[in-house]
């Protein structure tokens, strides 16, 4: 049952991975830090209130490789009490009432592509914030969310048009092609997207409509930006 009454329509869903493991490699995923503190601080910075979700709830796992709190705003992030309470206590999907976001923003870390692209209450979450006229953002892994969303009259939301993510060619470049359970690029060119790839690990970030991706953790603060760009934009 969604919880309903809580925050004002000028929030912000930020939602997070739970899973974390990375395949069968024993090695520990999660959400990636910087794509999670960036755009927090951009959307704070904004006036817009950060709800953290995700799709099960509860704790969020980081990304151990991410941990870099020599990232002046990863550090900011990490002292901000309610900003780590948030991520330890997420909003599972099922319980927020999209009616009271103004924008989605799906933050990356491989976890991510084991448990966004199924998840039913993520894909009606998505779809309720952008029929309404609320912007969908996502970046790196992030864009998982994307692969599976249909828009009210069967189409999915990324075709037709451009947009970006964590590159077939980044994918290769940090060892792990066979490890995904699929390749980003791929399937959003699948789903009918029209995939604008940067050069590797450079800041790219591609916005059409109410829809921006943003490539890898280099493009959190841009893609976050740009959000806050057609939100204010919408006033």
């Amino acid at each position: 049952m969604p919880i309903s009454g809580l925050w004002a329509k000028d929030s912000i869903l930020l939602v997070v991975t739970n899973h974390s493991e990375l395949g069968d490699t024993g090695k520990e995923t999660g959400y990636f830090l910087s794509e999670v503190a960036h755009p927090w601080k951009v959307f704070r910075d904004a006036g817009y209130e950060v709800v953290f979700g995700s799709p099960e709830g509860g704790f969020a796992p980081m990304d151990p490789k991410s941990f870099d709190l020599e990232d002046s705003v990863n550090l900011e992030f990490w002292q901000n009490l309610d900003a780590v309470e948030g991520l330890a206590t997420t909003l599972s999907l099922e319980e927020v009432d999209p009616d009271e976001f103004a924008a989605v923003f799906f933050a990356g870390g491989h976890g991510a592509m084991w448990d966004f692209p199924e998840d039913s209450d993520l894909q009606e979450t998505a779809v309720s914030i952008y029929e309404s006229g609320g912007a969908v953002g996502a970046v790196c892994h992030g864009p998982a969310a994307l692969v599976n969303i249909q828009l009210s009259d069967g189409s999915y939301l990324v075709e037709g048009k451009k947009v970006g993510g964590f590159t077939n060619s980044e994918e290769e470049a940090v060892g792990l092609t066979d490890t995904v359970p699929f390749l980003l690029e791929s399937r959003l060119e699948e789903r009918g997207g029209d995939f604008v790839a940067g050069a590797d690990f450079q800041e790219q970030v591609v916005t059409d409509e109410r829809l921006v991706t943003g490539q890898n953790p280099a493009s959190a603060e841009a893609a976050a930006e740009a959000i806050v760009k057609i939100l204010q934009g919408s006033k």
